[in-house]
């Protein structure tokens, strides 16, 4: 049975756009088809999802001219060679500038899909389907997109809003455990930069999150998009305040870059990376010992790694980090934390409280 879905907004004036979170989504197709604003409709799924959800998303566009793209699945993929053949398709389906495409997926469908959008023919309509908890709590909400570079994860890219996202939390009862786990490391990140009250109700419910609760995860996902959206409401292109998202972000794009592409999941590369922002924080005293361990707690209890691989050595973090997007002026800036709850983005910081933490 399909339950009424909880519903948030987007705050971008004309570009503002609604996300839906509920079971049995995939099926209310009134939802997707009242924000599809012409005939020609493009799905970009990848070869774990489409199998699983395609043709369920597809019963419910009748009457459109609907084609499909299958990427190959995973980060190792998620590069400008495979995303190409997004283009190959709309070409050869002369699909113009009016058309909308669908990312049906988790992350990587929908960073590829929407990098996409925002090139074909200077930019086109699209909408997320995600069908991970990460995608569904972070990667799908606030129109970032892109592909990774050898050097760098996310290097190449653009902003470009969806018209909406569609959360259908059924499509987690498919997802493994690994990948569940990672999604949660971005639920705990919007705890840890401005929302105290959540972190503690994660402390309390995070077994319940891991068995996989439906109350329990859809209370959590949309508290996730309510604090990324009123992040991105108030500063969409990362001038600012957006850049807190990264918690953890830095430290983790080193490692996936620094152990290959896919060896490790996004979301297991942050929660190490939130440890070592967070024992970082506590290097420069600004972030007290018990709170350090409740921090790598919460991590810990949600199936994450709370420390990074030995196989990236400390001179190859500092490499890597030197690319990261918040580099400016040549000066690396971190997102580190002054309490639960609390987090900033700096430059000001001691050298030798970095290399504490990366020295372990």
């Amino acid at each position: 049975m399909t339950d009424q879905p909880r519903s948030l907004t987007v705050e971008l004036g004309d570009r503002s756009y609604p996300i839906y979170i509920g079971s049995g989504l995939l099926s209310r197709t009134d939802l997707l088809r009242r924000h599809i604003p012409s005939r020609q409709v493009m799905v970009v799924s990848n070869e774990t999802v489409a199998p699983l959800y395609l043709e369920k998303l597809q019963a419910g566009l009748g009457g459109l001219l609907v084609e499909t793209v299958i990427l190959p699945d995973g980060e190792a993929h998620k590069q400008l060679s495979v995303w190409n053949r997004i283009f190959d398709a709309l070409l050869q389906q002369r699909f113009d500038r009016r058309c909308t495409i669908l990312a049906l997926g988790g992350g990587v469908v929908g960073d590829m899909a929407g990098f996409a959008a925002a090139c074909y023919q200077r930019g086109v309509h699209y909408a997320q389907v995600p069908t991970s908890l990460l995608a569904q709590v972070d990667s799908s909400v606030g129109g970032k997109t892109g592909v990774n570079h050898p050097l760098g994860k996310n290097m190449i890219g653009a902003f470009h809003q969806p018209l909406c996202v569609i959360a259908d939390t059924d499509t987690l009862d498919t997802l493994p455990d690994r990948e569940l786990a990672a999604g949660l490391a971005e639920v705990i990140k919007y705890g840890l930069i401005n929302d105290q009250a959540f972190f503690e109700w994660l402390e309390c419910e995070m077994e319940h999150l891991r068995e996989r609760r439906p109350e329990a995860l859809a209370y959590a996902i949309e508290r996730s998009c309510a604090d990324k959206a009123a992040v991105v409401a108030a500063d969409e292109r990362e001038a600012g305040q957006r850049a807190l998202l990264n918690l953890g972000h830095t430290f983790g794009h080193a490692i996936e870059t620094g152990m290959g592409y896919g060896v490790w999941l996004h979301g297991e590369a942050v929660g190490a990376g939130m440890c070592m922002a967070a024992r970082m924080s506590q290097e420069l005293g600004w972030l007290s010992h018990q709170d350090l361990r409740r921090v790598e707690g919460v991590i810990a209890r949600a199936g994450l790694p709370t420390a990074p691989p030995k196989e990236v050595t400390p001179q190859r973090f500092l490499e890597l980090m030197a690319v990261d997007k918040k580099v400016l002026d040549g000066r690396l800036r971190l997102v580190l934390l002054q309490g639960i709850g609390n987090a900033l983005v700096t430059g000001e910081f001691a050298t030798v409280a970095l290399e504490a933490t990366l020295h372990g």
